[in-house]
């Protein structure tokens, strides 16, 4: 058998590396950080309340046996990316992974949401994964080698009513990911962006039993459910590891088949 097609499962193997999870202590990010915990991956998670992330780092380290550290921080300062990314350096040496999942979401009419609520849902969205992106590209241009995910949407490539925050914000994290993916793409470093869509986190609470929620979001889907937080680790590890090694500015959608009608 040709050589190249041995490896197989061990391409998944994250063992050795370090991630940087934004918004890393719950939901979808906490998923994520578990998923790449369980393939070896030490972990940095970010988040603004430390309790948080001190809870879900012991967590973590209780469950898979690797190295996991908090780090409070506002992703939305470029000061804070910055020692995020230092700290990270420090904790493990390098920096082989960053998922971009913190992030926010204000739903409502357009003449209901106030232009400070637009700016908010960009300023966190947009600015603090370019941010984020930004602290880390240093480090791992100088080691040739690196993954970043960015968490879009299923809402950054079609359009929902009463959702212009959120839709413009993931609109701008796709195009963000593809005009970064290949501007980095020569030192090696792999950017992409998961695209997931009804997972029933802190975020979608309020619209859950909403006839909305039933009808345009879990009922638009091939697979009439909400997703579960598990389904969304495939698509990180796929991504930070070597088994996704030839994916640049791809958006890979998680999302039970609603964009597919």
């Amino acid at each position: 058998m040709d050589k190249e097609v041995l490896p197989g499962i061990k391409q998944f193997d994250l063992n050795g590396k370090s991630a940087i999870i934004t918004g890393g202590s719950k939901g979808l990010g906490l998923a994520m950080a578990a998923g790449l915990a369980s393939a070896g991956a030490n972990i940095m998670l970010v988040n603004r309340n430390a309790e948080e992330g001190t809870r879900a780092v012991e967590e973590l380290t209780a469950d898979f046996g690797i190295k996991a550290i908090s780090f409070p921080a506002d992703i939305t300062s470029q000061e804070q990316t910055e020692a995020m990314a230092l700290a990270a350096m420090d904790a493990f040496g390098k920096i082989d992974i960053l998922i971009n999942s913190a992030g926010i979401n204000i739903r409502g009419a357009i003449d209901e949401v106030s232009p400070a609520d637009f700016n908010k849902v960009l300023e966190v969205n947009v600015n603090g994964t370019w941010l984020s992106c930004r602290a880390v590209t240093p480090f791992m241009k100088k080691a040739n080698k690196g993954s970043i995910i960015n968490l879009a949407s299923t809402l950054g490539l079609v359009g929902l009513s009463n959702r212009t925050p959120y839709t413009a914000s993931k609109g701008a994290v796709v195009q963000m990911t593809r005009a970064l993916a290949l501007e980095l793409a020569p030192f090696n470093i792999n950017v992409n962006a998961i695209c997931p869509g009804p997972f029933l986190t802190e975020m979608n609470m309020p619209i859950a039993d909403t006839e909305e929620g039933k009808k345009f979001v879990v009922g638009a889907t091939a697979l009439g459910r909400w997703g579960e937080m598990r389904e969304i680790q495939g698509a990180a590890i796929f991504l930070a590891s070597d088994a996704g090694s030839y994916m640049v500015g791809s958006m890979l959608t998680v999302d039970g088949g609603w964009t597919a009608r």
